[in-house]
């Protein structure tokens, strides 16, 4: 009898876990605050919403309600870090995110705003980083995407920021928010190697570093992209980048308790999937992001997330 109890006990434990991983996890949302000290001193606070990796799929109607709801924030830059499509839905992505589009902004793509997921074996995902199969010509129209996001919503408000967002792969643009001049420099999806670091030598290290790079006068110097592969950090911390912002990793998506995230999805280790960290000069803010590939479904020990940055002044 006691053997059988165990026995039972044991198969309920892991079923308990898929279930609340499969059905219950994925739904409570959550906003992970984070306080830092990079302003200039005498800065005005700036609250910036980083929003990554939704992976939208067309039946996921309460991610998509909770994000569009995401205005109440009051937000007064909006980071778009990639990864919003999970199916060619870009007109239901562009609704959720319309609200937002009329605060200033930047975004980066992802890999899965290029090429829709493709079925795999997620026990190779715990191995290394996901092979996403070489393939030239996107069969989502990322195009549409783009332009969704940088086409202005209010056209005949200049100051209301309806100008839409910034596109910030492999290029720059200037945000001035509350009287902080703002220098934000992207790079492209490292994990489908679509960044763009170039060196006036030609290779890594040789040379001056041409891209990404920063206005030395901006009082802010942020940079963006996916994937936060150690290649592109290294970069921008080489520029002199304030803040790094990226997401990517799903913060391990399935996270063992009081131990962390087994992988990252990318070259860094397991300890930095997701929050705040120093990496050299610089700090690295990793969102876990909302969503997930449809054929790994599951988030455990590992809600999903928006991030919220309260920039202040430095004392």
């Amino acid at each position: 009898m006691k053997k059988r109890a165990l026995l039972a006990g044991a198969l309920a434990a892991p079923t308990a876990a898929g279930i609340w991983g499969a059905v219950i996890e994925p739904h409570l949302f959550a906003i992970r605050r984070h306080t830092l000290p990079i302003l200039p001193a005498g800065a005005e606070s700036i609250r910036i919403l980083h929003v990554a990796d939704l992976h939208l799929a067309p039946w996921q109607k309460h991610r998509a309600s909770w994000v569009k709801a995401l205005t109440r924030l009051e937000p007064d830059v909006v980071v778009n870090t990639g990864d919003n499509l999970s199916a060619d839905i870009v007109p239901d992505v562009l609704d959720v995110f319309s609200g937002l589009l009329d605060t200033p902004g930047v975004f980066v793509l992802g890999s899965n705003d290029f090429f829709s997921p493709q079925a795999k074996n997620p026990a190779k995902y715990l191995r290394s980083p996901s092979q996403v199969k070489h393939r030239v010509n996107p069969d989502l129209d990322v195009g549409a995407l783009v332009r969704g996001f940088e086409e202005p919503t209010s056209p005949s408000d200049s100051t209301a920021g309806g100008q839409g967002w910034h596109f910030l792969d492999n290029t720059e643009a200037t945000l001035t928010i509350k009287g902080t001049r703002i220098h934000f420099t992207g790079l492209g999806d490292a994990h489908i190697d679509r960044d763009r670091i170039r060196w006036s030598g030609g290779a890594p290290g040789k040379g001056v570093l041409e891209h990404p790079r920063f206005d030395s006068e901006a009082g802010l110097k942020v940079g963006v992209t996916h994937a936060p592969y150690s290649r592109t950090l290294e970069a921008f911390a080489s520029a002199g980048a304030d803040l790094i912002m990226a997401g990517h990793t799903h913060g391990g998506q399935i996270r063992v308790p009081f131990w962390g995230a087994p992988v990252t999805n990318c070259d860094l280790d397991r300890t930095r999937a997701r929050g705040v960290f120093p990496y050299r000069k610089s700090l690295v803010a990793m969102s876990a992001g909302l969503g997930f590939s449809p054929y790994s479904p599951v988030r455990f020990a590992c809600r999903p997330e928006v991030s919220v940055l309260e920039l202040v002044a430095m004392a």
